[in-house]
């Protein structure tokens, strides 16, 4: 049905983050006043900054600012917002709130809340798009929600099958099950996770298809009732069932089969009469066969790779229709340029099963460069809170090939140094390096078939500790040249005996490595590193940067001298925090000991599975903690007696502290 056209000139974002900072730069370069919303947590977050106004709607957990429609609103009054953008995640999908901003009086930029109640439910939007002819994938979508209903429906289904949240999205509430022993346990926390993630534990089951890839077509509809969409995207590479690697186009698509999907998606948009940006996603097998897997009804986070192959700026987009504007581009006239992919950068410990970070990041330094794009929510000094995603920045290329775009992306995220809290960057260079993601054969098994049941935790090479050593010898010196009396730079390095030879020791968990440094010339030295000698030279040190010729190769790294003897390195695609001993003092007392069962990471210890007393297996669940929106079981490493447990379920905990302790058998 056509909108009379209403302009705006104000916007609320209701979010934070790089999706906030990304919103609130297209609005202001299209003429738009915005406006900010923010935690206590985010007080000085980049959003924050950037926006024209901002308002503060509360503490940092999500349920008492971000995930509150009234005080949202209240801003939005308070500030003269006449629009709200609710970007993705939080609010974005949920039709009560997209109705209360039409009775207050504002404009939602997104579609109608009918649309969001029905696409948002994933058994009633996969009931719809059966009716309407969209190929589905075989399963369980009913409202009776009794675990005997369940287990029924799952025996006629067969395993694998796939358990999901029916309101949700982003791997909350979702389990692969192998088998029937496995599925009471795995409804009972899917079940879990959804109502505390999105407020609704109805579940749905669908029949697991094996190694599909993930392909979603980008749509758009006016209020005029024209609907087009701007191709695919093919976001195969996930760990946790959440996406790590986007890509536009997809490797295998044809134009054929492109044209089925692209028809099939506009036909799932029509059905709801949808306004604004949305997704429909599907899994697309081998034989180039392709089942609806759900709806999103927001601009996605991988957005970008579309832009960077039309050319068009799809928040300017969602602008235009909220205003109740016709699209302005037909779909024949959409162009395709080369190839783009994105990354997104996590806090989080690859190695350790990817478990959420956090901390303060003591150094944020994006890539640029011909065909790269970064977009970020976080600065330097930037806390890294609990309450929120670990997404922290998305790091895109694009080139006039599939390959010219990877090895830019490669470059930019080389070129990339995000220091002080745990991330998957090392990770992300390796998983581009891939033979199965270079020739374009990753679907979404590619991390359990690449990498197995673990991912091994790069270790620093001789270089890194050479390098690492010169650098902070050299940061040392130009401190104390600063508080010398007139000490001229041709006297640096120079003595009338032999060269001094300076010690260093690096903490590493096989072992400290000794460092031995000696000046053999004007900014050229002689390492030895653990009984290897390497000879470095350096050419500059403007940091974050620096050039050092090591063993005849001249190396670009980036850097960052830190107190207590810590430097941060990153150096043939791969980082680490070393800490020089001789400049600490290391208490070598442990807070524990063997069977101390702590936390990972700052959350809730939603669960204590286990009770003073009690016998335990290896494998065997021991407490579930809540993060970051995601559920993490913590989990026996060995046989056992559980000798005494002090974590209380429903309590806040930081990472380290005690939950329980296990005592082992001799």
């Amino acid at each position: 049905m056509t909108k009379t056209p209403r302009a705006f000139s104000s916007l609320l974002v209701a979010n934070r983050g790089e999706i906030a900072v990304r919103i609130i730069k297209s609005a202001k370069d299209n003429g738009f006043r915005t406006v900010a919303v923010y935690s206590s947590a985010d007080t000085n977050a980049p959003h924050v900054k950037l926006a024209d106004d901002a308002v503060q709607i509360g503490d940092a957990p999500v349920g008492e600012s971000y995930l509150c429609p009234d005080k949202i609103i209240a801003a939005a009054k308070a500030t003269g917002a006449e629009a709200v953008h609710p970007g993705y995640g939080f609010l974005s999908e949920n039709a009560d709130f997209a109705k209360a901003c039409e009775d207050a009086g504002l404009i939602f930029v997104g579609p109608s809340a009918d649309s969001i109640d029905l696409m948002g439910d994933k058994a009633r939007a996969k009931r719809h798009m059966i009716k309407s002819g969209v190929p589905c994938v075989p399963g369980y979508e009913e409202e009776d929600q009794s675990d005997t209903t369940l287990l029924a429906a799952a025996k006629k289904i067969g395993y694998p099958l796939m358990v999901k949240a029916a309101a949700g999205g982003g791997g909350r509430g979702m389990r692969l099950v192998e088998n029937a022993d496995d599925l009471p346990g795995a409804l009972s926390q899917a079940r879990s996770e959804a109502e505390n993630a999105f407020g609704s534990g109805t579940l749905i089951l669908e029949k697991a298809i094996i190694n599909p890839r993930h392909v979603e077509i980008q749509v758009f509809g006016d209020t005029q009732g024209n609907i087009i969409h701007l191709f695919e995207r093919d976001c195969s590479v996930q760990r946790r069932h959440q996406k790590i690697i986007e890509e536009a186009p997809c490797p295998v698509m044809t134009d054929d089969l492109r044209q089925k999907m692209g028809s099939a998606a506009v036909a799932a948009a029509k059905s709801v009469n949808y306004v604004g940006a949305g997704t429909v996603e599907f899994l697309l097998d081998d034989d180039g066969n392709f089942y609806f897997l759900e709806m999103n009804t927001r601009l996605q986070v991988e957005h970008p790779v579309t832009e960077l192959i039309t050319g068009l700026d799809l928040v300017a987009m969602q602008l235009r229709i909220a205003s109740g504007l016709p699209l302005d581009i037909e779909q024949s006239d959409i162009p395709m340029h080369g190839h783009a992919i994105e990354v997104r950068l996590y806090a989080e410990e690859a190695a350790n099963d990817f478990l959420p970070a956090t901390g303060t990041i003591s150094l944020w330094h994006p890539a640029s460069g011909p065909g790269v794009r970064v977009d970020a929510g976080i600065a330097t000094g930037y806390d890294v809170s609990p309450f929120y995603d670990p997404m922290v920045a998305k790091v895109m290329a694009h080139g006039e090939t599939r390959e010219i775009a990877r090895q830019r992306l490669i470059k930019a995220l080389n070129e990339t140094a995000l220091f002080g809290v745990p991330n998957n960057r090392d990770f992300l260079i390796d998983a581009l390096g891939k033979e199965a993601f270079v020739s374009g054969r990753a679907t979404t098994a590619f991390i359990a078939q690449e990498y197995g049941n673990s991912i091994s935790k790069p270790t620093p090479l001789s270089e890194h500790y050479a390098a690492a050593a010169v650098l902070q010898f050299q940061a040392a010196r130009k401190k104390a040249q600063a508080s010398a009396t007139a000490m001229p730079d041709d006297l640096l390095n120079w003595t009338n005996a032999a060269p001094i030879a300076t010690p260093f020791q690096y903490e590493n968990e096989e072992g400290p490595v000794d460092v031995t440094l000696t000046p053999s010339g004007d900014n050229t030295y002689k390492a030895d590193v653990n009984g290897t000698e390497i000879c470095l030279t350096v050419e500059d040190t403007s940091a974050p940067w620096a050039k050092i010729k090591i063993a005849e190769r001249h190396v670009i790294l980036l850097y960052q001298i830190l107190p207590a003897g810590q430097i941060a390195i990153s150096m043939h695609g791969a980082s680490f925090m070393l800490t020089d001993l001789t400049q600490v003092i290391k208490n070598k007392d442990t807070a524990g000991g063997d069977g101390m069962v702590c936390s990972a990471m700052h959350g809730l210890l939603l669960e204590v599975c286990v009770e003073s007393g009690q016998h335990v297996k290896a494998g065997d669940t021991l407490a579930v903690v809540e993060a970051m929106k995601m559920q993490h079981e913590i989990k026996a490493s060995s046989d056992g007696t559980v000798e005494a447990v002090t974590g209380v379920a429903g309590k806040q905990i930081a990472a380290g502290e005690l939950i329980l302790q296990i005592t082992t058998p001799d």
